[in-house]
């Protein structure tokens, strides 16, 4: 594999930045992940991080240094995601749980597979042009697939998520066979928030990720100004590998690595070694014990 990657994340003006984003590779396989915890609840932050850390995770224990199967990872890998920061929940007994979005892009044998919950999107660009676009888990984006008015609708309300107490909804995607020069935008709605997607694509497009990717950024906080939520953008372009070898191009290249050899941005976090034991029914309990707290609480109030 052959491919250029680049990262930024900036707070905006909010109090603090609960998104996250990272990603990590095999010599076969690359896993590139961005979650965006969501306010309004405790801990959206913890979430956002458990999220990748269960991810990436996954990906180090399967991807050997290929994932057997890419659709059955990236959904196992968002329902891993979200038992993980249901248990975070239960066991602090907190009163209501840790919520995030996720989005989350898999290339293996020169493919693209994709996966997400929420309303953090992944942009696939080709050739100047918008290739494809995640379409948000929000109820704006439902009025306007239906042709509804969007009038009193507000783009910030999610009907799923990772950390609720009901089952998240999530699309999986792909596959996509890379072509060269094919460029990747994820990102949190900081971003396309203040930045139509027409910008977005035109900004990737044209330059580097190295170069597009803070040019975005900073046109998004300029745009949205002392009300600017977090803003967060990983974006990585396609190379093809050159047949006669490696040759070092200022691409990451994965061609040297062994079997073996795991690498990544996303700070380090095993899986709980209880998860394997937690099955879909103690997850329904945790969940039910979490509902019964809550109610508990709302009968106490004056």
């Amino acid at each position: 594999m052959k491919f250029s990657v680049f990262q930024l994340s900036r707070k905006g003006g909010r109090e603090k930045n609960e998104d996250r984003m990272g990603y990590c590779y095999t010599r076969e396989a690359s896993l590139f992940v961005l979650a965006d915890g969501m306010g309004g609840h405790p801990d959206g932050e913890v979430a956002a991080q458990i999220a990748l850390q269960t991810m990436s995770a996954l990906f180090q224990r399967e991807a050997k240094p290929q994932l057997p199967t890419a659709a059955t990872f990236m959904a196992s890998g968002v329902m891993a995601a979200h038992h993980q920061i249901i248990r975070y929940a239960s066991e602090r007994g907190m009163l209501d749980t840790p919520r995030t979005t996720l989005v989350a892009a898999l290339v293996q044998a020169g493919e693209l597979h994709w996966v997400h919950c929420g309303d953090s999107r992944l942009y696939v660009v080709r050739g100047g042009q918008l290739l494809s676009r995640t379409r948000d888990h929000s109820y704006l984006e439902a009025q306007a697939n239906a042709g509804a008015s969007l009038e009193g609708v507000n783009r910030n309300v999610l009907f799923t998520c990772l950390g609720s107490t009901v089952r998240p909804m999530f699309d999986v995607a792909g596959p996509v066979r890379l072509a060269e020069g094919d460029k990747l935008l994820l990102c949190s709605d900081g971003l396309w928030g203040s930045l139509d997607d027409d910008l977005i694509v035109s900004t990737l497009a044209a330059m580097p990720v190295a170069e597009a990717v803070p040019k975005l950024v900073e046109m998004a906080l300029k745009t949205a100004g002392d009300s600017s939520d977090n803003v967060t953008v990983l974006a990585m372009e396609w190379e093809m590998p050159a047949d006669t070898g490696f040759h070092s191009s200022g691409f990451t290249e994965t061609e040297m690595m062994s079997d073996e050899v795991f690498a990544s941005t996303i700070q380090s976090g095993a899986l709980d070694p209880l998860m394997e034991a937690m099955d879909e029914d103690a997850i329904e309990r945790s969940i039910a014990e979490i509902n019964e707290a809550i109610q508990r609480t709302k009968k106490s109030l004056p």
